[in-house]
This record gives structure tokens, sequence and C-alpha cells, in this order.
């Protein structure tokens, strides 16, 4: 094993509470809350090496390699994040291969700038999002029966993040998530995202987009009936009650204009209507 000690990690200062959505919550057990902090520490760091506007694609997947080895005990120092990970991960019996997948999505933003559909968009979210469902599944012990469920509702998220981000994506990083085809049908091109507000054809394309996310949403629902963790029961539904809460507000708020973003009374009535699935 290597014993670089050199620091691969380069911490935006974000943290969970800079996150749309709860992160290992007082709704979930306090036995389990410090495995999810060491879950989203690693998807931390790992973010923001792939965002980093300093590093070069090359020096970004370096660092992202060195996390993964950490991670798979292939040296032992360079990623805190990655260490306090796989001892979290040895703890709990959970597979690394979550985590790995992550950094697929990690490698993919290093230096893929464009994309080309909604197949596309999906495809990365199979690796930036998706992972993070199926590491709180298994870290709760459920079956595979909610993974569709979670499958959508971590896509939505993740389709959501894009739009509400993506004025400031093309500006800080000249990376678009927007899917090129969607775009060119509807008139509009990646340019329109550097103006004030949204063109009609943007807008048109943000709406097509909130139309799949409606959709995720549905499908997200069904991680009620499939998740017999009462307290991650609770926690899921109330993510998705603000995922279709959000989903809202992009339809009628501009975030080419401004960020777009949930409000306290959203995360009151998300908690109140998520209550009817505690039973």
């Amino acid at each position: 094993m290597s014993t670089t000690t050199e620091n691969v990690e380069a911490w935006s200062g974000k943290d969970r509470g800079d996150e749309n959505f709860p992160v290992g919550s007082l709704l979930v057990s306090a036995r389990l809350r410090p495995h999810i902090h060491a879950f989203y520490a690693f998807a931390r760091n790992a973010d923001d090496i792939s965002d980093s506007p300093e590093l070069t694609p090359a020096g970004k997947v370096a660092r992202l390699d060195a996390m993964e080895d950490v991670l798979l005990g292939r040296r032992d120092s360079g990623s805190p994040s990655a260490l306090g990970l796989r001892r979290s991960l040895a703890e709990t019996g959970v597979t690394p291969q979550h985590a790995v997948e992550l950094l697929v999505a990690f490698r993919r933003d290093a230096s893929k700038l464009r994309t080309a559909s909604w197949e596309d968009l999906q495809d990365y979210c199979r690796y930036s999002a998706m992972p993070v469902g199926r590491y709180l599944l298994d870290l709760h012990g459920e079956t595979r029966a909610g993974r569709d469920a979670s499958d959508a509702l971590c896509t939505s998220l993740q389709v959501l993040n894009h739009l509400q981000d993506a004025a400031k994506d093309l500006a800080a990083l000249d990376r678009c998530y927007l899917p090129a085809d969607l775009l060119a049908e509807a008139g509009a091109g990646i340019e329109d995202l550097r103006g004030t507000a949204a063109t009609p054809g943007l807008r048109r394309v943000f709406d097509a987009l909130l139309d799949r996310c409606d959709t995720l949403n549905q499908v997200a629902a069904g991680l009620a009936r499939h998740t017999r963790d009462r307290r991650l029961r609770l926690e899921s539904m109330v993510i998705v009650g603000l995922a279709r809460r959000l989903t809202t507000r992009l339809r009628h708020g501009d975030p080419v204009a401004r960020r777009v973003k949930l409000t306290r009374p959203d995360v009151v009535a998300s908690v109140i209507g998520a209550l009817r699935y505690l039973p």
C-alpha cells in the first residue's frame, strides 16, 4: 500500500446544510446517521474535485483515482473522507460499489461538458445520483423492491438541481446538462443560459425536463410501500414531497434570472404530508 501523505481533497466549504434536501437528518436512526454523513463527506469531496475551476481534467481524474484507491484499501492516505467511508463500510457491511459508481460520474464531469440527449442525462444520473439511494437502502437492510422508486427519486433530484444551477454551471465551468436534442427541438441554444432571463425556447426545454421529473416523482412515491424501516420511509417521503414542490417552483420561476429554491413552508408542508406514511 502507498504511504503517500498528500491530501488530494479540495473541499469547497459546502456541507449538508447547503443541500436542497435532508442528508442524514434527525428523521433517520441516530445509529446510522454517522455512516450517512461519512458517505456524504466522500461524495461532497469528490464532487468538489470535479467542480474545481483550478484543476485540469487530468488532475481531477488523478485525485478521484486516489480517492478510490483509499476507499478500496489500495493505499491508506491522501483522502480522509475515503478512509472514513472505508471504515464505515467495514463496520456496516455495505458494499463500496455505490461509492465507486459515484466516482464514475465525477470522472465524467472532469472532461465531459455537454449532454447529448435525455438518455445521456439518465445515464449520467445512473452514476451521479442513483448510487446514493441504493446505498441508503442497503444501509437500512432494505430489499431491492424499492430500488426502482429510489432510482426515480434520485434522478428527479439530480435533474432538478441541474435546472436550478444551469446558468451557474455554464458560467463557472462551461458545463451544461441540458440535453442538446431538446434544446434543438425547442429552438434554443446553450448560450441562452448566459442571458438575464429564460428565452421562450429555453423555457420549453425547462418544462420538458420538468414533465419528466413529474413522472419520476410519481414513481418515487412507491418508496412508501417498499420501505420497511419507518424512519427511512418518513425521510424518503419528505424528500418526495420536496421534489414535487421544487418541480412546481421551477415551473413558475425562472432559474436563469435567479436561483429557484425551496422555502421553509415547503419543508413544513412536506413533513406534514409525509406523516401519513408512518404506520
